[in-house]
């Protein structure tokens, strides 16, 4: 499909979870999406709030962006204060429930369905933030016309070579781009992009990819695990869930070889600091040596240590493949379900 598909998806509105409250559970079909919405609230609100990118540019429903129909169910336009009927169209940003509802709505996506496209990035800033990696900002023309989720990654395109992948480390609601990348003079291809990002020409970069992404707020805790600069992915995921609300325990844990790799520390320590659900383990190896796997098998001890229950809680692991399938194997063993369990290494490096 090209980029311009029109996505038709559907909402359901299960039954009230606290009768009293008039609290519904919102379920996107086919994608598995989900939020609540209360009974005094529109339902547009309910779902920005739980971070799903419902198309709108205004409050009052003159922009028409965030169109639905109304499959079944029983819904209020708020603006002429009379009950919605089955097949009428509705705008979410005036629209509250009265009943289990079900929903069509096109241009939102599900997690990983966003088509990656190709646009010409304007390099703002190239930063070496320690010895080997550089904090880069890119402007993207029409930004709001590019969308994608958290957690995904985008390529870059140097005429003649092979693409190269980074994380996506900004919030999909961010005017720019942000990428971590890790380059020295002895890593040809990484230090080529360098070359090319601190040149002054724009850059040609496709996004979005990966699948192992937030298109909408989980309603359990979330454990974060990043090895070296996988942590642009979980910065992503950090700023998505702050945006949000998110008030569940999300812990994130980063393990790096030596101190001085941890190249944003003091930005997961203010995150601690400024947001209570929010917890900040470091696990630093003291090792020399790239081939040692011992830094892997001491970040999954500290991660089976945490105490959380792996029964009623989503993970996402960013990091060598070495690294992921130790600590998948290790959670997995400890109780956790397979589907709980998110990383794009299980889509780029599949096991045999």
């Amino acid at each position: 499909m090209t980029s311009g598909t029109v996505w038709a998806l559907k909402f359901r509105v299960s039954a009230p979870i606290e009768k009293e409250s008039h609290l519904y559970r919102v379920t996107l079909h086919p994608s598995g999406l989900g939020f609540s919405s209360e009974a005094d609230v529109d339902l547009l609100s309910a779902a920005v709030r739980s971070g799903i990118a419902v198309p709108a540019a205004c409050r009052n429903g003159v922009c028409e962006l965030c169109e639905a129909y109304l499959l079944s169910g029983r819904a209020l336009n708020t603006r002429k204060n009379h009950e919605l009927s089955v097949g009428e169209r509705l705008m979410m940003c005036r629209t509250r429930a009265l009943a289990d509802l079900e929903l069509e709505i096109a241009a939102v996506m599900a997690a990983g369905n966003n088509q990656p496209r190709k646009v010409q990035a304007k390099v703002v800033s190239v930063r070496s933030i320690s010895h080997d990696v550089y904090r880069v900002e890119l402007d993207i023309p029409r930004r709001h016309d590019l969308s994608f989720h958290a957690g995904q990654y985008l390529s870059v395109n140097l005429p003649g070579e092979d693409p190269c992948y980074f994380s996506i480390a900004s919030s999909p609601s961010a005017h720019s781009i942000e990428l971590h990348i890790q380059a020295s003079p002895d890593w040809g291809s990484a230090q080529k992009v360098v070359d090319a990002l601190t040149s002054g020409r724009d850059v040609t970069v496709e996004l979005p990819h990966g699948k192992a992404c937030l298109a909408t707020a989980p309603e359990k805790p979330v454990l974060l695990v990043a090895a070296g600069t996988g942590f642009a992915q979980m910065k992503s995921l950090v700023d998505y869930l702050r945006e949000t609300g998110f008030s569940h325990p999300i812990k994130l844990y980063w393990g790096v070889r030596k101190h001085e790799d941890m190249y944003l520390r003091s930005l997961a320590q203010q995150w601690e600091q400024d947001w209570p659900p929010f917890t900040f383990l470091p696990v630093v190896g003291d090792d020399e040596d790239n081939d040692w796997s011992g830094h892997h098998d001491q970040l999954v001890r500290a991660v089976l240590a945490s105490g959380m229950d792996w029964q009623h809680v989503e993970v996402h692991a960013s990091g060598s493949p070495t690294m992921v399938y130790t600590l998948m194997d290790a959670l997995v063993d400890a109780g956790l379900p397979p589907g709980a369990f998110f990383s794009d290494v299980l889509e780029y490096a599949p096991r045999a």
